[in-house]
Parts: structure tokens; sequence; C-alpha cells
């Protein structure tokens, strides 16, 4: 039979041993909380990161619609309004831009079609215009060139084209170089310079100012 000290001494390793793993229990069962916690609040936490991305871009979207409303409405002539379809995916504002008439939004227009592409004409040169305005000067040289950006466009509405983005480039203190296949006289009124690229049998290919 054992000794009494014995079973003492193991008697006490036993209640340690016991202590220990109630403590280990109890930190186990915090951290557990603790993460039970967290991913309770994670979803909360995207939703309202979700209405922060949305309200900060917000004020920022509402203004290109309102810019891209009027270019639309001054070039075209026509009651025609830009909005924007905002959506959160994946953790990233992602922007979709829409046309109607007037002021009804299930009159929609395909945007990329719409008024024989001119709509996409002009909507893709004010996002360019757009985007340059924010880029860092101090980066970014503020030149844009415009390759036959105009090529949907009906003759008629090239110079209120070409003014309206005259008019803006002079506002972002912009540089502007526009390559067109529209008529000389359509721009003169908008230009500083207008140069022609006139073929040479000899030559190829050479410049002339106009």
């Amino acid at each position: 039979m054992p000794d009494a000290r014995v079973l003492e001494r193991r008697l006490d390793r036993l209640q340690a041993r016991a202590e220990s793993l109630a403590a280990e229990h109890g930190r186990v069962r915090a951290e557990e909380a603790a993460l039970s916690a967290f991913l309770d609040l994670a979803p909360r936490a995207a939703r309202t990161l979700e209405d922060l991305a949305t309200a900060l871009f917000g004020e920022l979207l509402d203004e290109i619609e309102a810019n891209l409303t009027y270019a639309v409405r001054e070039i075209l002539g026509q009651d025609r309004t830009v909005t924007s379809l905002r959506e959160v995916k994946n953790n990233r504002l992602q922007v979709t831009f829409q046309i109607h008439a007037g002021d009804r939004p299930e009159n929609l227009e395909d945007i990329l079609h719409g008024q024989g592409g001119s709509v996409c004409n002009i909507l893709s040169v004010g996002l360019r215009l757009i985007a340059l305005s924010q880029l860092d000067p101090a980066r970014h040289r503020p030149f844009l060139v415009l390759d036959e950006q105009d090529c949907w466009l009906r003759p008629a509405l090239v110079p209120r084209f070409m003014k309206c983005i005259a008019e803006i480039a002079k506002r972002l203190n912009l540089q502007v170089l526009v390559i067109s296949h529209h008529p000389l006289d359509l721009f003169v009124n908008a230009c500083d310079r207008v140069l022609t690229l006139v073929p040479d049998r000899l030559l190829g290919a050479g410049f002339a100012r106009s």
C-alpha cells in the first residue's frame, strides 16, 4: 500500500495540474468569446466601411453626374440626364454610368450606341478630363491627346463639342491635342492652332499650318 506522504504529493500535483487546466480553459473560453464578438462585428464593420466609401465618393460622383449631364445637354441640345449606379463589391466601389431621357430613370438609352455613338464620344472625353483633374500636377503633365474622339458626332455638333472641351481645358489648365477627320472650319473657333496633315508623293506626309 502506497505511503500516505506519496499520496499527498500526488494529490498536490493533481490539484496543481487541475488548477492549471482550469486557468487554461478560462483563457481559451475568453479568447473564444473575443473571437466570436469580432466575427459578429465583422459584417457590421464591412457594411459601415461600404457606407463610408459610398458617402466619401458620393459627393464626387454627384458632381461628375452634373458635369456630364451639362456636357451632353450643351453639345447634343437634348434633355438627357447622366446618372451612376454605385455598388461595393470585394471592398471596392464600382460605378456604372447610365443616360436617360429627361429625369425619367425608366427611359434608358444605350450608353455606347445612343445618338449614333455621340453619347459615348461625349462621356468618354468627359471622364478623361475628370480623371486628369484628379491627378497631382506635380507628378503628371497636364496634357491630353484625343484621337478621333468626335468620330460619331454629326459635323454640326463638332463646334459645340470643341467649345466645351476648350472651356474645360482652360479651366483645368490642360493642353489638349485633338486629332480628327472632320473639316477644319469646325475647329477654328475653339483651337489655338490647327495643323493639316498633307500627303506628298515624294516626301510622304507633312504638316501645313492653317
